[in-house]
C-alpha cells in the first residue's frame, strides 16, 4: 500500500480523472512554488476504478473554482491541523478565459498569439467547452 504523509495544512486535489493530474498542475504552475506537491497517478479506487490525485503542503492564492473546467467531478478539500475544514466540488463555469487551449490549428488563437484563449460551456452534462471564435469542441 503507498504511504503518502498526512497533511497538516494544505489542499488535497481528489477524484482527478485518471492522467489529467499533470494538466491541473501545469495550470496551478506548482512547478514555481516553494512547497512540496505529491502528485498520485492511477489510484484504486471504488467509484472511479482508477483516479489521480494532488496534494499540495501550504495555501494557495487562486480560485480553485476554475478548475472545473479541467475536470468537472474533481473534490477540493482544504487540510488545517490535519482535518478537512471544507470539501469544494467546483461547478463547470459558464465561460472561462486562458484556461483551456483551442486544438484547432487554423484559430485565430493559434496564430495570433495575444488573442486570449476563450471557451463557452455549451454541453453541462458532458463538460463540453466551445471556442468562441472556431466552435472548435473541447
Amino acid at each position: 500500500m503507498l504511504n503518502i504523509g498526512i497533511l497538516k495544512q494544505g489542499i488535497v486535489i481528489d477524484h482527478i480523472k485518471a492522467g489529467g493530474a499533470m494538466k491541473i498542475y501545469t495550470y496551478l504552475n506548482l512547478e514555481h512554488l516553494d512547497c512540496s506537491v505529491a502528485i498520485i497517478k492511477n489510484a484504486r479506487s471504488n467509484k472511479m476504478k482508477r483516479k489521480d490525485i494532488i496534494k499540495i503542503e501550504g495555501t494557495l492564492d487562486i480560485n480553485l473554482d476554475i478548475l472545473g473546467a479541467l475536470d468537472h467531478k474533481i473534490t477540493i478539500n482544504i487540510i488545517k491541523d490535519g482535518e478537512i475544514i471544507e470539501k469544494k466540488n467546483p461547478t463547470l463555469p459558464d465561460q472561462v478565459e486562458n484556461v483551456l487551449v483551442c486544438k484547432n490549428p487554423r484559430c485565430i488563437t493559434s496564430v495570433e498569439k495575444s488573442v486570449p484563449h476563450s471557451f463557452k460551456l455549451t454541453d453541462r452534462e458532458n463538460g463540453i467547452y466551445r471556442c468562441l471564435y472556431c466552435e472548435q469542441g473541447i
